[in-house]
Order: C-alpha cells, then structure tokens, then sequence
C-alpha cells in the first residue's frame, strides 16, 4: 500500500485538560481560537504498517491552508502521544491557521512494528506524513512546515537530507552532536536503549548527527533552532554546534538560546510559541524565500 494511505480517522473531544490551559496562558481570543480547532485520531500506513498518529484542522472558513509535520520527542510508552499531550501542540499550531499532523511512529502509541526505531524507521514514519498531506484536497501543498522537539528534532534534521519540500523547519531542544558526548550523556544513553543490537555505537551515533552532515540538508528550507541553556538531557551545545555548521556552510538559520530555560522551555513557552509563529508565518504561510529582498 501507498505510504501516507489514510486508513482510518476519527474525531476525538478536545482534553479538557489541554482547553483550561490554554484559557489561562493564551489571549481570550486566542483561546476561542483553540477551542474552535477540531482534533482526530488517524491511522495511515508507512512502510506496509500501520501507524496512529494524530490530526489538527484549524477553524474553518478558508479552501485550503498551510500544514505543519510535528515530529514528537520522547521514547518508550511514556513518549506516545495521546490526546492529552498531543492537543497543547498541535492544536496550538492549528489554531494559528495550520493543518498539523503527527505521528507515534512505529511500535509506540497502537503504531505496529519494532518497537522503537529511535531515528531510523521511525524517520520513514514522519516522512509517509508528506502524501498523507498530500491527499488532503484542503492542504497546500506548497506551504508545509517541519517542527520538531528533541529526538523529533533529531529526526527533523534527517528529513531534510531527503526532501525540500519543507518551506521551514523549527527544531527546540534537538540531540544534533551525539558523536561527540560522553558514553554517560542522557542522549546517548537513550540512543544506546534503542540501536539494534549488535550495531557500533560510534556508528549508530554519527547517523544521527547533524553536524557531521549539515552539508546534504535542505539548502532551500530555513531552519529555526531553539534551546534552553539550561537543558540538562541533550546540552545547549548542540544547537550551538550545528548553528556554527550552518554559519559555515552560509545556509539560511536562526539560533535563539533561552536563557535558564529547561529541555522543554519551561517557562518560556510563550516567548518561544511568539518565535516559532513568527517563522511559520513568514517562510511557510506567505512563502517569502529571502527576508532582504521582501517588498
């Protein structure tokens, strides 16, 4: 079967978990905007499998819209997201006027196959969402963004060696230099659960660098990074290193450290939610390519 192929989609009620909290973090109108986007849980198919994920329609009223891939973080049972977790994020985004969808990747969340293909097959997963968006006749095809937190982000970052097709892509808190910290990092450690066995762990961890192949990403897709200085789980620096790759290989960036923020930008939510709006708006949503010769 097609990668993308739609096999189920059902709509499920906005947690009202995800509702009261964004009732007292977003403006009034802002919230009502929240309230307004409708939340499905899907099934689709990548790689012959079977793979929930979610999806987010904003308010209605237009023929087609701009679409965002969200690629979660997190591994393990506790890492799929539900309803609960998916709603803060992807509705969010949705209510800014995209369609957004995410995947639970395979083995987790329902999703068959092996569990955990932390940024292998879980990478093919994320990518089956482009025809899946591209069977939606109220998608634009031309406007779609990549946003990705933590391991998404690593897996973001492997995305764009394989497509352009993203007009911008935000990571926050994304593992890009797993070659080159300690055996006892958090990040490597995690990685180390989930490589099959067997594998060379040097190896395994240069796939899933970013700095190591800067060179075969997307030249055309600007790229947002964001990260806490105070991350405990993958340190600052590997946004930092990439963002020094990407100066060098003079490719269209941005890199913004929030200051004693954690793995999750708590507490500087808002401020980071402002960033990540403003660059989807700008690159994906009016689909400007160059900043310096807007007119």
């Amino acid at each position: 079967m097609v990668d993308g192929t739609l096999l189920h989609s059902e709509q499920v009620q906005l947690p009202k978990s995800a509702v009261s909290m964004a009732r007292r973090a977003l403006s009034h109108e802002d919230a009502l905007r929240f309230e307004a986007v409708t939340l499905h849980s899907i099934t689709y198919t990548s790689n012959d499998l079977r793979i929930k994920g979610f999806l987010a329609l904003p308010p209605g009223g237009e023929p087609t819209y701009p679409a965002i891939v969200f690629n979660r973080g997190g591994s393990g049972p506790r890492g799929a997201l539900t309803a609960e977790t998916a709603m803060p994020l992807i509705g969010l985004y949705a209510s800014w006027g995209y369609v957004v969808v995410a995947s639970n990747y395979r083995g987790s969340g329902g999703s068959e196959g092996a569990p955990e293909e932390w940024g292998a097959g879980d990478v093919d997963d994320a990518m089956a969402l482009l025809p899946f968006l591209d069977s939606l006749e109220y998608v634009d095809k031309d406007r779609i963004g990549l946003i990705g937190g933590s391991r998404g982000g690593m897996m973001a970052y492997m995305m764009l060696t394989r497509t352009s097709r993203f007009r911008a892509a935000v990571t926050f808190g994304a593992p890009s230099r797993i070659n080159a910290v300690q055996h006892s990092a958090y990040i490597r450690k995690t990685m180390m659960k989930h490589i099959p066995a067997g594998s060379v762990e040097q190896d395994e961890a240069e796939l899933r660098s970013a700095v190591l192949w800067a060179d075969k990403m997307s030249s055309e897709t600007p790229l947002l990074l964001q990260h806490g200085t105070n991350d405990v789980k993958v340190d600052p620096e590997h946004s930092l290193y990439l963002a020094l790759e990407l100066q060098r290989l003079k490719r269209p960036y941005k890199l913004i450290m929030y200051d004693n923020a954690d793995h999750v930008l708590a507490g500087r939510r808002n401020e980071s939610n402002a960033d990540i709006r403003w660059w989807m708006e700008t690159y994906v949503q009016r689909r400007i390519k160059n900043l310096g010769n807007e007119k």
